[in-house]
């Protein structure tokens, strides 16, 4: 009986792993997959912020709503990157770990299949000893018996080394997909902070720039009915020139056209940009051992 209940010891360990495989990593699914979508959604309220700073934009002075439609563009443009966060999530990141059910289903099946095996050598032991106990002069009852229970014990013994190497495999696949997808979901969140951070920086720029003096003397002068001509100023429109009298709402519905078709661009650059900074982080690991 030693060696059933040392091949009882051996599955309990790989069950044990199996099972807080498909504890946590259904849990890692579930929290990175609501973490993935609700990324979506603060893109959907920013592409929301955007288009309100456009119309609001409209209602104002030349200064102020020069400043609101660049710092529009620049909001924007996070969100691009945002898109491209979000689909590189759900690739790199959710999918692998929606994909551990079927390989978790698998292992248990062989599990399973052991825990008959030896469940069949388990009773072959009891008969065999019920059969010492009742009859101990019936040698070829008792001889048949451990022939049954030497199968038995040789079945359990090569079932168990098959599940020892699918088990292996499985920890050893686990071990290196848990590390690349971790890896992923940081980079690319790296990726995304560090473009993100880049936009920022000239939005902060243009806020800086704005003189809410020119549009307080516009202002004033509007109240007291005297028309203030203005000279070129510098200005970052959100799509290319068109006709002087476009109306305000046809400038807000130019923008987020706008937004959507440089999506894609962005999108693609993201995803280009994400490889590198795992060399460089890789290089630099390694640099750090040396």
């Amino acid at each position: 009986m030693n060696i059933v209940l040392f091949r009882d010891c051996q599955v309990r360990v790989m069950e044990d792993t199996v099972t807080n495989t498909e504890k946590y990593f259904g849990q890692f699914c579930l929290l990175l997959a609501a973490y993935t979508r609700k990324t979506a959604r603060l893109r959907d309220k920013a592409d929301k912020l955007v288009k309100q700073l456009i119309d609001f934009a409209n209602t104002e002075n030349l200064e102020m709503r020069t400043t609101l439609r660049n710092f529009a563009e620049d909001l924007a443009k996070v969100q691009d990157y945002r898109q491209a966060e979000v689909e590189r999530l759900e690739f790199k990141v959710v999918n692998p770990l929606k994909l551990y059910g079927t390989q978790i289903k698998q292992t248990q099946a062989e599990i399973k299949k052991f825990k008959r095996v030896r469940n069949h050598e388990i009773k072959q032991l009891e008969k065999l000893e019920k059969l010492r106990q009742k009859s101990p002069s019936d040698r070829q009852m008792i001889s048949q018996a451990e022939t049954c229970v030497q199968r038995a014990s040789v079945d359990a013994g090569r079932t168990t080394h098959q599940l020892e190497e699918t088990v292996d495999a499985f920890q050893k696949q686990k071990l290196k997909d848990l590390q690349k997808i971790l890896s992923d979901f940081v980079t690319i969140e790296m990726v995304f902070h560090a473009k993100a951070v880049e936009v920022y920086s000239s939005a902060f720029q243009t806020l800086e720039r704005y003189d809410p003096e020119r549009d307080l003397e516009d202002f004033r002068a509007k109240m007291h009915g005297v028309h203030r001509p203005h000279g070129p100023r510098d200005a970052r429109p959100l799509t290319d020139t068109g006709p002087a009298a476009a109306a305000p709402w046809s400038l807000a519905q130019s923008a987020q056209s706008t937004m959507r078709s440089h999506r894609k661009a962005a999108a693609s650059e993201d995803s280009s940009a994400v490889e590198d900074p795992v060399e460089d982080l890789r290089g630099q690991g390694q640099g750090l051992h040396h």
